[in-house]
């Protein structure tokens, strides 16, 4: 007997199939146009793609002073936790003396009986001995306060000294967690700048790291050194430190003496004429006294951008010295090359 076996059926067929696949092709569609949008890049001019890298590495500045900011205030809150952990170990060991002390009296009474003073010298039937050891007493008495409101003080002002040190370790944590965004935040701008950079022919690419043509100075390395003509020693030794730096890398968050970032070149060279500079841009320009574009001497601190974000030292004839990015080498360079936002004399 033959086996009755059901047709098969598709779920979909006729018009329903063709609404189906309708719909998906709809779909796959709308899914390739997003895909699109969220991935393909827009084509860019050679022009437009430098200036997207120059906006970038400017972004990538300002994130890296504000990472030097905060690198500053983390090794502060640092040296200060440490500070308070030494201060309550040696307090520490000035209240374990005094509890041994009081311990030692303690023992000593026990071993005694625990028989009152008073009733011990009550006892004796020499009146001289009577009265040397109640003078000898109350000193002991005088003497075992004095030792247990010591133990007291040391104890609150310990409890204080660890309050604190709770505190600053509060803050070297949010220093820290602070240190680690900017530091996100550079690396994330300077990955995407050599994400652009990458589309750049080899030639292109070394015309930009070499930065904007400068036909009255196109030999760096004979330009007048303007620390001849600085205003004091130590501006000249600033000066003369510079120009000693030309052609090292620049490295974000850098200080020397194999590399720099902008603030940390500034810093080491009047570093070097004995002159503390804060670390960052922004504090950097309020160092000194301020002076105007046609004030400029040789040593002076020149920034740039409406930020604050990068600074260089001005060596005369309109010419600074600077590290200017990842990619470009400390080297001298026009100060009409970026937007001018003001100047600093240090003094």
């Amino acid at each position: 007997m033959a086996a009755h076996r059901k047709p098969r059926q598709h779920p979909l067929t006729g018009p329903a199939a063709r609404t189906a696949a309708t719909l998906a092709l709809a779909g796959a569609a709308t899914t390739t146009a997003l895909d699109g949008s969220a991935h393909a890049e827009p084509r860019l001019t050679p022009a437009q793609l430098k200036a997207r890298v120059d906006t970038l590495y400017q972004e990538a500045g300002e994130a890296t002073e504000k990472y030097n900011g905060a690198k500053e205030r983390t090794a502060q809150a640092r040296e200060a936790l440490d500070a308070l952990r030494d201060e309550a170990a040696r307090r520490t060991e000035r209240l374990n003396a005094s509890r041994n002390a009081l311990g030692s009296v303690a023992t000593a009474q026990y071993r005694s009986g625990g028989i009152d003073p008073g009733l011990r010298l009550a006892l004796t039937s020499d009146p001289d001995e009577y009265l040397a050891r109640a003078s000898l007493t109350e000193r002991v008495g005088e003497r075992h306060a004095a030792a247990v409101a010591g133990v007291h003080r040391r104890l609150v002002d310990l409890g204080r000294l660890r309050a604190q040190a709770g505190e600053r370790t509060a803050e070297l944590e949010r220093h820290r967690r602070e240190l680690e965004r900017h530091k996100a935040v550079v690396k994330g701008k300077l990955a995407a700048a050599e994400r652009l950079l990458a589309r750049l022919t080899a030639v292109q690419r070394a015309a930009y790291d070499a930065g904007p043509a400068d036909p009255a100075r196109a030999d760096r390395s004979t330009a007048p050194r303007g620390a001849l003509k600085a205003p004091n020693g130590r501006a000249a030794q600033a000066v003369a430190y510079a120009y000693g730096t030309l052609g090292k890398p620049y490295v974000w968050g850098a200080t020397g003496p194999s590399a720099y970032d902008c603030s940390g070149l500034t810093q080491a060279a009047w570093r070097s004429a004995g002159v503390s500079l804060p670390r960052t841009t922004y504090t950097q320009i309020n160092a000194g006294q301020r002076v105007s574009r046609a004030q400029l001497a040789p040593g002076d601190l020149v920034f740039f951008y409406s930020g604050i974000s990068h600074v260089g030292l001005y060596i005369g004839g309109g010419q600074m010295i600077h590290a200017p990015r990842p990619g470009a080498p400390v080297r001298v360079a026009p100060i009409d090359q970026m937007p001018f936002a003001g100047a600093t004399r240090v003094s």
